[in-house]
């Protein structure tokens, strides 16, 4: 039988996933002649060829390619046995680490820790800011159980490494100065807004999807500012420098004093502090996806599974008060 050493599995992994052995030794802490010496002896333990010269770079061949594949399937039996051990304690105590992007925190992270404490004082959630490909990138090397991100930048669903949970259609509003000429216009449209000024972040998540929500409506937005904060996006509008799209999870964190808003009234308008008026696009509804994933076969560990429940409750509370803003 051939000799499966699951730390020289996983370098060969974290080299398909690196491209390089550079990049690999870096990411494992490693020498990269460590890491070509740890391949070779797989090789020779398998009795296959693993890897074959590609210009000045590696890649893997065939026969690697199905070795990962059995591979894959033996790291998540890992996980699930490591699910199983750990239900011994019940999920009434450990640690759970959570990486989330940034409006994740207070819209979803704070209030599921806040329930924790109260009912499970012994279940500890380690929360770390991360955008989607850091997070995933967390989560695949173990230094995270849980990464929150937005569907649109998560890998596809057919991974086999991670197994995902939806949580939430957040909503996308518009924001606009509050004396702008279309504040209060009724059936306000994204189309309407063609001609504005735009603030959006200069690369990122957030940037691609403002971006691929207007070119939905059938324009390209005029970045007239770059901002990723949300107070400085929201300070800008105030100022009518120009409009931003807004998730309603932002307003969880009371940006700008929008916390504050009441239900959108007849026109779709939010009244809000600061000299904003946040508008409900119910015509156009465009929204961003937020999901949790966590290593495939760990789903069954008790305080993962708590802490995912509490995800899911969490996220029905920020379910939008206006009925014509559906979460579909």
């Amino acid at each position: 039988m051939a000799d499966w050493d699951l730390k020289k599995l996983h370098i060969l992994r974290t080299l398909q996933e690196r491209g390089t052995v550079t990049a690999t030794a870096e990411a494992l802490h490693m020498t990269p002649s460590a890491v070509s010496q740890q391949l070779t002896g797989l090789a020779r333990a398998l009795g296959v060829t693993l890897l074959e010269a590609h210009g000045r770079r590696v890649r893997l061949t065939d026969a690697a390619q199905l070795v990962l594949r059995h591979a894959e399937a033996v790291f998540a039996e890992l996980e699930r046995a490591d699910a199983e051990l750990l239900g011994h304690l019940r999920g009434e105590a450990g640690q759970v680490r959570v990486g989330a992007f940034a409006t994740a925190i207070p819209a979803l992270v704070v209030p599921v820790v806040q329930e924790l404490r109260r009912s499970h004082p012994g279940l500890s959630v380690v929360v770390r800011e991360a955008e989607a490909e850091a997070a995933y990138e967390l989560l695949a090397h173990g230094s995270v159980d849980l990464a929150l991100s937005l569907a649109a930048h998560a890998p596809t669903p057919r991974d086999p490494r991670f197994s995902r949970v939806s949580l939430l259609a957040d909503p996308l509003d518009v924001a606009l100065p509050a004396g702008h000429r279309l504040a209060a216009a009724p059936g306000l449209r994204l189309a309407d807004l063609a001609d504005e000024p735009w603030i959006f972040g200069s690369s990122g998540p957030w940037s691609q999807i403002t971006t691929t929500v207007c070119e939905s409506a059938g324009f390209v937005p005029e970045q007239a500012h770059a901002a990723a904060d949300w107070s400085a996006i929201w300070a800008m509008v105030a100022a009518g420098m120009g409009v931003a799209l807004v998730p309603r999870m932002a307003m969880a964190g009371g940006i700008g004093g929008a916390g504050e808003g009441g239900p959108a009234g007849e026109s779709g308008a939010r009244e809000a502090a600061g000299g904003v008026a946040l508008r409900v696009l119910r015509a156009d509804r465009p929204r961003r996806h937020v999901i949790a994933a966590v290593r495939r076969g760990a789903e069954g560990a008790p305080g993962l599974a708590r802490v995912l429940a509490a995800l899911r409750q969490a996220a029905a509370a920020q379910a939008p008060e206006d009925p014509t803003v559906q979460s579909g």
